[in-house]
């Protein structure tokens, strides 16, 4: 397995022209690595006028491993092959290297660059990446590759002291300035190549030769590549490791993710969720920025109103902060009638509800990291267990609980710092037995549970609370808001019908996935189809604006971004097809359709605003729309569901809809400006 290392951004306050002086004094020998032995170079050569200094030399570098290990290797050290390019021209420092030694065994690249800082001409950026890669080592692989990485990152912080040392040293002797390059008449004659040992080319974080690697790419401003001192101010500390795992995921979505990419303390709760394993913890936040577009949750604060019922009955609110600036989330659960609760409002408005407390937590987290200086990436959860009783145990209470504590602990990991209870009663064990297997390991350690008043004295709420936040019903000063909860009046509760539609309105959501439609931005998903003679059946509803919806067949994959007006009218069999008409869908109408495939591949289908004189819909109208698609203007909104099915089972499935009316409408009459959405069917078979 390829073990990868990416350093976020290292900045040097101080000129390119200043810090490449520093870095020359690191040669012939640098006592602050003491792996390093020694260099030879191999090669020299300068541009026409000097401004380019290229130096490729061979280092020696002392093996850092157990005894036994170097035994059996017969080696005391390796060699590594660096390949310097100095611009001064372009204030640039390119460093790339690779192994000699067990080339064949084992494969280190690394690459290092020091570059004008984007926004500051005055300050120096340095960026480093490398990989790890061994294939074998006579059965001791997984040793060699941990104490390589272990060996690695340790010196990692050291480079950068290196450069400090010597940037120290030359400020100490006056040195502050050093002029920028300029042509000179001198050197100007040609290209040569010199034996004498050369200025750049030095151990660096490795310990071992100046920086192994290949070229790496532009440099690109701290906001695009994470800034070691903005990780450490806004962050937290993290080890090298940790930092290399940050900056390779946020530069995986940056590649690859359509849409916001979400902020860096968002990233790194999915990251220390799942132990800073970089596959797992991808995984999981594509899994929740998936959801989370389905759900439209980014907008969920500026959206989302809670009843006033649950603003009355619902026995939770923020309060204030605990001893380590994590904002204090108060919930009187025992006061709560979770049961009247679920009745009255339904599961999915208490699931919304849950969600919002969530949003604001994470809002309030970068308020307080702002207003106290130091990185606070987590809440503090007090529960009040007083009154807690078997009517909380009703079993539709416990089972929306669970749901609610697995999609909180899917999508929201690592926001809970501290989680007190508080008059925990007899009744408590066999809720905590009930809910307890679906809380993650790590979050259960971060529950502390206090029974009757042992949370008053030394050890109680006084380690966590400053006396004067601490509620006046647990025994505090201070003045809680906190609604008081109660039970809820029975003839405040839903009807049956209403009940049952809340409940459908619940299974839509799940089923039915949420996109936005902009001009010129057109909502796209790709279907892989691995035989012909499959059938692909959808289902949507146009909640907002009016839309044109599209099928194509392409051999392969498309790449990022929509496809382009030229490829509309290619003929089936080329790399991209028209197989269905464009068919132009107005706001609230319901749409079902299904198609036979031709051939294999992967079929796209395709949402377009409609612009405001387009017509339905034949290959050839379509282009009259055209146009007028890359405006500028609103969004549209829909909802869809799409499913492939063999073609010997679509007749008589669920899919195969023949009816010309999709009970999924009744949602677009609730959720849009139309009073009455039309639907139309279109079982649309290819040519």
């Amino acid at each position: 397995m390829v073990q990868k290392y990416q350093s976020p951004v290292r900045i040097y306050k101080y000129p390119f022209e200043l810090v490449m002086a520093a870095y020359e004094r690191r040669f012939p020998t640098c006592p602050q690595i003491p792996v390093f032995l020694g260099s030879e170079v191999l090669h020299e050569s300068r541009s026409a006028d000097g401004a380019v200094h290229v130096v490729e030399r061979s280092c020696r570098l002392r093996v850092e491993a157990p005894r036994l290990l170097r035994k059996i290797a017969g080696v005391e050290h390796v060699v590594f092959v660096q390949r310097n390019v100095l611009n001064w021209r372009e204030r640039t420092l390119l460093i790339e290297a690779h192994n000699e030694t067990f080339a064949s065994r084992v494969v280190v690249k690394e690459n290092c660059s020091y570059s004008v800082h984007p926004e500051n001409e005055d300050w120096t950026c340095f960026e480093q990446s490398a990989s790890l890669d061994v294939r074998s080592f006579f059965g001791f692989e997984n040793a060699l590759e941990k104490i390589a990485m272990k060996q690695y990152t340790a010196n990692i912080k050291r480079g950068k002291e290196v450069i400090e040392h010597y940037l120290s040293e030359l400020l100490s002797q006056g040195i502050s300035h050093m002029p920028r390059w300029t042509p000179s008449p001198a050197c100007k004659e040609g290209a040569r190549s010199l034996t004498e040992p050369g200025a750049h080319g030095a151990p660096d974080a490795m310990g071992h030769s100046s920086n192994p690697g290949p070229v790496p790419e532009a440099i690109l401003g701290p906001d695009d590549k994470l800034d070691a001192e903005y990780i450490e101010r806004c962050l937290g500390h993290l080890t090298p490791l940790q930092e290399s795992c940050l900056v390779q995921l946020r530069l995986w979505l940056q590649e690859t993710h359509k849409g916001k990419i979400p902020k860096d303390e968002h990233i790194l709760r999915f990251l220390r969720a799942r132990d800073f394993h970089l596959d797992k913890a991808r995984a999981m936040l594509c899994q929740s920025l998936s959801w989370r577009r389905q759900h439209q949750v980014d907008l969920l604060l500026q959206t989302w109103r809670p009843p006033a019922l649950l603003e009355e009955f619902y026995a939770g609110g923020w309060h204030y902060q605990d001893t380590d600036g994590r904002p204090l989330y108060i919930l009187r659960l025992g006061h709560m009638d979770t049961k009247g609760l679920m009745k009255a409002v339904g599961e999915e408005a208490l699931l919304q509800h849950v969600l919002s407390v969530n949003e604001e937590g994470q809002k309030r987290c970068e308020g307080n990291t702002k207003q106290f200086g130091r990185p606070i990436s987590s809440w503090t959860c007090l529960v009040d267990l007083e009154g807690l009783n078997m009517r909380h145990l009703w079993r539709p209470g416990v089972k929306a609980l669970l749901r609610m504590i697995e999609v909180v602990e899917d999508n929201y990991p690592e926001t809970l710092g501290r989680l007190l209870i508080v008059r925990a009663p007899r009744v408590f064990p066999v809720l905590w037995t009930l809910v307890s297997p679906f809380i993650n390991e790590n979050t259960r350690q971060k529950f502390l549970i206090y029974s009757g008043s042992n949370y008053q004295g030394p050890g109680g709420l006084v380690d966590y609370l400053d006396r004067d936040v601490i509620p006046d019903f647990l025994g505090g000063d201070c003045v809680c808001n906190v609604p008081d909860g109660g039970l809820v009046p029975k003839s405040l509760y839903l009807t049956e019908e209403e009940q049952e539609h809340a409940d459908q309105l619940r299974q839509w959501r799940e089923t039915y996935q949420a996109a936005s439609v902009f001009r010129g931005a057109p909502h796209e998903v790709a279907v892989e189809i691995l035989e012909a003679e499959s059938v692909i059946t959808w289902d949507f509803d146009i909640l907002r604006g009016d839309v044109v919806f599209s099928l194509y067949h392409t051999k392969q994959a498309p790449g990022p971004g929509p496809l382009e007006p030229t490829d509309r009218d290619r003929v089936p069999g080329a790399s991209c097809s028209l197989v269905e008409s464009p068919l132009v869908c107005r706001e609230g109408e319901s749409i079902q359709g299904s198609h036979v495939t031709r051939w294999p591949g992967v079929y796209l289908l395709q949402w377009r605003m409609r612009g405001p004189d387009s017509v339905a819909c034949s290959l050839q109208g379509s282009e009259d729309v055209l146009p007028a698609l890359h405006s500028p203007g609103p969004r549209c909104k829909l909802l869809y569901y799409y499913e492939v099915l063999a073609s010997e089972d679509f007749r008589g499935s669920m899919s195969s809809l023949e009816s010309c009316t999709s009970g999924f409408s009744q949602l677009s009459a609730t959720t849009s400006s139309t009073s009455s959405g039309q639907s139309h069917s279109s079982s649309l078979v290819s040519r």
